[in-house]
């Protein structure tokens, strides 16, 4: 009998219960990994972004997507909220750096455009309120809910504008109650 032989013969067999923790274990580090670098996973509470995202939808977004390429009018983002730091909201882009947004007769304006903006994700008019103006900052954006009647977003904010690395995620799609690609 060779040495090989031999060792094969004496070796005890590895108990089931080790493949196990080591299946788990594997299982933690790549969510870890996934959830930490790649994506984020957010599920929205509210109703501000009806009827794109309703109350209780679970959505994944991109982490990478704003290394590669800058936030763009009409991108879905997750973000922290310049009012509270800890809380992570989900909104639309509506005004890029250097923006002059204008909300007038229940429409957006950019940039003194005659020409509202082109919203088709807008389910039912907003509501007609006094003339708000805004100027984005450099490295900010003006963020608002698809739902205008319902949503408390950049036009209510204390501290009116999100700021680039406060951003997390671009939103690919929602997960739950069912898988939808969301733009």
């Amino acid at each position: 009998m060779t040495e090989s032989e031999l060792n094969r013969e004496t070796k005890k067999p590895r108990p089931a219960w080790l493949d196990w923790v080591q299946i788990f274990a594997v299982a933690a580090v790549l969510a870890f990994v996934l959830n930490t670098f790649l994506i984020a996973n957010a599920r929205v509470p509210t109703g501000s972004m009806i009827t794109t995202i309703m109350p209780g939808d679970r959505v994944i977004g991109s982490r990478l997507s704003y290394r590669f390429e800058d936030p763009a009018r009409g991108d879905i983002i997750i973000f922290y909220a310049p009012d509270e730091p800890e809380t992570l909201y989900v909104k639309r882009i509506i005004g890029l750096p250097g923006d002059k947004v204008t909300i007038r007769d229940g429409h957006v304006y950019l940039n003194d455009s005659e020409t509202p903006l082109e919203e088709s994700y807008i389910k039912e008019p907003m509501k007609p309120a006094a003339l708000q103006e805004f100027q984005v900052p450099e490295g900010a954006y003006f963020c608002m809910g698809d739902n205008r009647n319902g949503s408390v977003d950049a036009r209510y904010w204390k501290n009116h504008y999100v700021y680039r690395d406060k951003i997390v995620a671009k939103v690919l799609f929602r997960y739950w109650p069912g898988i939808k690609a969301l733009k």
